[in-house]
Order: structure tokens, then sequence, then C-alpha cells
């Protein structure tokens, strides 16, 4: 697999993907974008589009703010979507109420853009610094959900080191290893 970013002649940085680390890519990107679908209160179908209407009505849409002020009960939603205030149930709603909407369509716009900039692939693709910035949120994203749903912990190189290799979380711990070196290759090409 290849070996991460690299600060791109002429500014922007750049990254060499072959076909099946863009299709893996791809493939992790949908899967938070259907992620992020299931959290938007808009596909519910639960009744409360009621809220979003109120909201459009009160002027407060566009404004970020979300028809639930409910803590995920997903724990990789809620890890991408964590309290703002661990020590105040009420301040950490309203927070959720005024500022989830906004973060929720950030999150989406940055998994959107690099699986744009995808398109770009096999091959060298290079990215200006917005499309830089999207593809380390949406990396961080990814890899914090991958994290979560397996509970890979922060020594993850050294269990990956001790597993079998029958282990059935081997090829997860390994694309998470891989996603670390693109993430921490991208962090030091753009500073």
């Amino acid at each position: 697999m290849n070996r991460g970013f690299h600060r791109a002649p002429g500014g922007g940085v750049s990254v060499t993907l072959g076909k099946p680390e863009i299709e893996l890519l791809r493939n992790l990107l949908d899967q938070m974008l259907t992620l992020y679908d299931v959290r938007d209160p808009r596909n519910a179908g639960s009744g409360e589009g009621d809220l979003d209407d109120l909201a459009r009505a009160a002027g407060l849409s566009g404004m970020g703010f979300s028809a639930t002020d409910e803590p995920p009960a997903d724990p990789v939603l809620a890890r991408l979507f964590p309290d703002a205030y661990t020590e105040d149930e009420e301040a950490a709603r309203e927070f959720r109420r005024y500022t989830e909407r906004d973060l929720l369509e950030d999150k989406r716009a940055n998994a959107l853009t690099a699986l744009r900039t995808l398109d770009r692939g096999p091959g060298t693709i290079h990215l200006d610094e917005a499309e830089a910035q999207a593809w380390l949120l949406a990396l961080n994203d990814v890899r914090l959900a991958l994290g979560t749903r397996w509970e890979i912990p922060e020594n993850h190189d050294e269990v990956y080191l001790r597993m079998g290799p029958d282990d059935p979380r081997r090829p997860v711990f390994s694309v998470y290893g891989w996603l670390s070196v693109l993430q921490e290759t991208l962090v030091e090409a753009l500073w």
C-alpha cells in the first residue's frame, strides 16, 4: 500500500493511490455518508421532520438547528458527535440542538470532497489546500469510526504485531494503520 502524502511542487499536496486503495477509500467514505444519513433527523422518518418544518418557519434552519438534542445511541455516532459539556446535560442538549446540523453537514461535505477527488486516480492525486483540509477531517472521521466500532486501542501497532494470521481483526487493524499513515503524512505535508 501507498506510504502517504507529500507536499506537491507548485502548492497543495499529492498522494499516489492504486485502484485497490481508491476502492477501499471509496467504500469507507460511502459508509461514513450512510452513517451521517442515519444521524440526520431529516432521514429518520420518525415524525421529526415536523420539528424541521417548525425550525424553518421560525427562521432557525440553516443556522445549525437540529431537530434532536439527544446524544446518539450508536457508539460510533456518539464518538463522531460527542457532548460538548460532559458535566452539564442541559447545556450539552442546547449546544447539540444549535450546532449538530452544521457539524453533520461539514462532515458530509468533507467525505464528498474526498470521494470527488478520488476520481482523479488511480495514480497521483493532487489536492489544493481546501481539499487537503477536507481529506484530513474525513480521514479522521473514518479512523474514529473504525477505532470505535472495532475497539482499536491506542497501541494498535503492538496489538497488530501480536495477532495471529487468522485473527479476524487483522485486516481492520491493517486498514486502520494505513489510514493512520495517510493522516499523519497529510498533516506533515500541510505543515
